[in-house]
């Protein structure tokens, strides 16, 4: 099995718990692990046959702005559903960061690891 990532995606939406956290956009930061076969591409060299980190990260970003939600684990997931159900990956490790939320620490955030349920 073969890795494709996507590292430090840059999304600024509304996320939080505190009603101050609602009112301002904050940053957030995608380290994002994608298990596929990269054979067919490497062969072929075609696009059609592998994993369009640009279509995978516009689909991130486009989810993230929108999603409205107040806890990174619940994004996080949703973006790892959506990986697995729209590209063709058997497995996904997704690191959220949100730099800022602790005073005292660099970032702060999640890494989750979710596997296709045909792989």
């Amino acid at each position: 099995m073969d890795t494709v990532f996507i590292e430090a995606l840059s999304v600024d939406t509304v996320i939080g718990v505190y009603d101050w956290e609602k009112k301002i956009q904050q940053t957030l930061l995608f380290d994002i692990e994608m298990d596929t076969c990269i054979g067919k591409a490497a062969s072929t060299d075609d696009l059609q046959h592998t994993l369009d980190y640009e279509a995978i990260s516009n689909r991130i970003i486009a989810h993230t702005q929108n999603a409205r939600v107040e806890l990174l684990e619940t994004l996080v997931e949703q973006i790892a559903q959506i990986i697995l159900n729209e590209f063709s990956v058997s497995r996904v490790v997704i690191t959220l960061h949100k730099p800022g939320a602790v005073k005292a620490a660099k970032s702060v955030g999640i890494r989750i690891v979710r596997t296709s349920e045909q792989g």
